[in-house]
């Protein structure tokens, strides 16, 4: 099935089977998808949490605004963004790109100094704004490689950040919490918007060619 029909049968699931378990390697490919998503500068600037724990479930359902998503899921997945852009978060990136490549520490050094020039002049808040902005490339590649494998999901931003950057006390490692994504199976019964059709702006309405 071709990736356009992959979309069209997606859909935000509203209800999931408590008792069906997605599998490791489904949920492997899942986030291997968003680790490859393209950033800016190529910095992934940003970290997937991935919660099976139903204990911790229960605890992030207390700020979900559909908490029954959140407890019945198989797994969700956190995408938390760098709370600012800091001189050793640059270059830790790039020297391990550096090393990867076979390259020597420091060649893309007049790079990563402009990178530090607008960062770091920044205030935190705008450049996690920029950061929290990379995380939605990567849940998109997500949510098709949830759909490719016939995974049913659930992107949301209804859910209190605080509750989530708490439980999982996020504050130790710099991190803030943007989106998340519920991964499972359907509840067939109670996912009351599987039946209608799915809706989009006309093609013609979408797009202004010039």
């Amino acid at each position: 099935m071709s990736l356009l029909e992959n979309l069209k049968w997606r859909h935000a699931v509203k209800a999931y089977d408590a008792t069906k378990r997605v599998s490791e390697e489904q949920i492997d490919k899942i986030i291997e998808a968003a680790r490859l998503a393209p950033t800016s500068s190529g910095l992934q600037p940003f970290k997937l949490l991935v919660v099976r724990d139903q204990a911790i479930k229960d605890k992030l359902a207390e700020g979900a605004l559909n908490p029954e998503c959140m407890r019945d899921c198989s797994h969700v997945l956190i995408f938390a963004a760098w709370d600012t852009y800091t001189q050793e978060r640059i270059d830790t990136v790039y020297d391990f790109t550096t090393d990867q490549r076979g390259l020597p520490r420091g060649r893309f050094e007049s790079y990563t100094t402009k990178l530090k020039e607008i960062y770091l002049n920044q205030p935190d808040e705008v450049n996690f704004a920029h950061a929290a902005r990379q995380t939605y490339i990567a849940l998109g590649l997500a949510l098709a490689q949830a759909a490719e494998l016939k995974v049913d999901s659930t992107p949301a931003e209804g859910f209190s950040n605080a509750v989530v950057d708490q439980v999982l006390d996020l504050q130790q490692y710099g991190l803030k919490s943007v989106s998340l994504m519920y991964v499972g199976y359907a509840d067939a019964e109670n996912d009351w918007i599987a039946p209608m059709k799915k809706v989009r702006v006309p093609k013609e309405e979408f797009i202004l060619e010039f």
